[in-house]
């Protein structure tokens, strides 16, 4: 095994030196104790990195009160859960199915994937997990009046009637939009 190992970072030794704050050249067998570790280590401290694909996560403070995110939330994911239910009516599609349970809205599309679109009071967001595009965190933005993810400034709805409309292949709109009509 560890011969394998070492293989694989002799090949791709120049990937790990602009991974790793070390000098490729000190990656070398000396410095790997099969008893002890699977891991080559540098003869000296590594500095601390983030190492990872993608982005450091954003955490957006919220002027926004609790009661108002509920309100808010809540409105959102009960016009949610009616438009979905009424989209899957008319595909009569057995494989298809939505459920709202204690903030998290579940919408299983056979195949497809699923969705996972629940509130998260802590942060006053709604977090959406599509088998298509990932994970995303959508913040209430009171300028637009509407939940936006703030890496893209796209909206909760439009993301959702996009990716539906693509998969279901037919035009869906789940009529969420602004939301200044909820006092």
């Amino acid at each position: 095994m560890p011969e394998l190992y070492l293989s694989y970072l002799r090949n791709n030794v120049r990937l790990l030196a602009r991974r790793l704050p070390v000098v490729a050249g000190r990656l070398t067998a000396s410095n790997y104790n099969a008893n002890h570790s699977r891991l080559l280590r540098p003869s000296y401290p590594l500095r601390l990195c983030r190492m990872m694909s993608t982005p450091v996560p954003q955490v957006n403070a919220s002027d926004l009160s609790i009661e108002r995110y509920h309100i808010l939330s809540d409105t959102t994911m009960d016009t949610l859960l009616e438009s979905l239910e009424n989209l899957l009516d008319d595909l009569g599609n057995p494989d298809y199915e939505v459920e709202y349970h204690s903030g998290v809205l579940t919408l299983l599309l056979g195949e497809k994937g699923t969705y996972v679109i629940n509130k998260q009071p802590p942060n006053k967001q709604i977090w959406l997990s599509s088998p298509f595009s990932g994970p995303k965190r959508y913040d209430y933005s009171e300028v637009n009046d509407n939940w936006l993810y703030s890496r893209d400034g796209h909206s909760l709805g439009d993301l959702l009637n996009d990716e539906l409309s693509k998969a279901l292949n037919q035009t869906v709109d789940i009529r969420l939009g602004p939301s200044s009509h909820i006092n």
